[in-house]
């Protein structure tokens, strides 16, 4: 198709656009990550993890510091009521910001435990949040603050309302990282990135079925062969776009690559935006991304 493409099958050339560029609106940074949009101000905020800072981008006016110590935070996702919920590393928490500014404690502990260091966050339509838990914030002071490790291993957790305590849905992972429902919300896939701290680890997405807010399955999905999945995102026909060590790839229903996008640096994260949801933000490393693709998030 184009040196900006690799193609694994035909239909790849249906969900992109031969015209598109890469543009990169931002950079300098050191490890970019969580990439959220709000339709509702046409705007995007993510996350420089080591700096501790979290930034807002918005068409025609550049970046700016949209928080200053944000304590390292990571994924980010937003709420149905456009509230702004995100993991944070170094208070081990997962938080709410009201429309107000105020924080609220979603999570914080397990078994009266701290949680390990919450990564990456989704919420279901019946306003239950789903998030991992993996190491990562407490393995040194370069995401976190290095301390001791609490909880027994490293669990999705579901919370199901205001107030109540996360429940493990999955605890057979290594370093759970990035999540996403299917649109029907009858599938939930996780990545494993343990290979981050293990030649030998995992480096794969895993598939479950959804049933009354409990897991089942948990067969990989898909093997990553170039680098780690850290974020992902689905469209409108359920097809799976992941981060990758050389850019996004992008997966259909069966687990089959379908073909990637060739980024200059190593993605963590994605999400679709803009007007149409059409508009593909990458957060790669020390900079941030954007290209128009077609096909809309979901």
């Amino acid at each position: 198709m184009s040196d900006l493409y690799i193609a694994h099958d035909p239909i790849f050339q249906q969900l992109t656009l031969p015209d598109a560029r890469l543009e990169k609106l931002a950079g300098g940074m050191t490890w970019t990550e969580g990439p959220v949009y709000f339709a509702q101000g046409d705007y995007l905020l993510w996350s420089d993890i080591p700096n501790n800072k979290a930034y807002q981008w918005a068409e025609g006016m550049g970046v700016r510091v949209f928080d200053d110590a944000p304590n390292f935070s990571n994924g980010h996702t937003i709420d149905r009521q456009g509230r702004l919920i995100t993991c944070e590393h170094l208070t081990r928490r997962v938080t709410r910001r009201e429309h107000d500014g105020t924080l609220t404690v979603i999570a914080d502990s397990h078994d009266g435990k701290r949680l390990n260091s919450p990564n990456d966050v989704v919420e279901k339509s019946d306003g239950s949040i789903w998030f991992t838990d993996p190491p990562y914030g407490i393995l040194s002071d370069v995401e976190g603050k290095t301390a001791p490790q609490e909880q027994a291993g490293c669990y999705v957790y579901r919370v199901d309302r205001d107030g109540a305590a996360p429940v493990p849905v999955a605890t057979d992972f290594d370093k759970p990282n990035g999540l996403a429902f299917s649109r029907d919300e009858t599938r939930l896939y996780v990545s494993d990135t343990g290979q981050s701290h293990d030649p030998d680890g995992p480096h794969h997405i895993r598939v479950f079925d959804v049933a009354n807010n409990t897991l089942s399955g948990g067969e990989v999905f898909a093997d990553i062969e170039h680098g780690l999945s850290d974020g992902f995102r689905i469209d409108e026909f359920d097809n799976l776009w992941t981060s990758t060590g050389r850019g996004v790839s992008c997966y259909n229903t069966s687990g089959k690559l379908l073909g990637e996008i060739l980024v200059p640096e190593v993605v963590a994260n994605l999400c679709f935006g803009g007007p149409r949801r059409d508009r593909m933000f990458i957060t790669a490393t020390q900079s941030l991304y954007a290209i128009s693709v077609a096909v809309r998030g979901a």
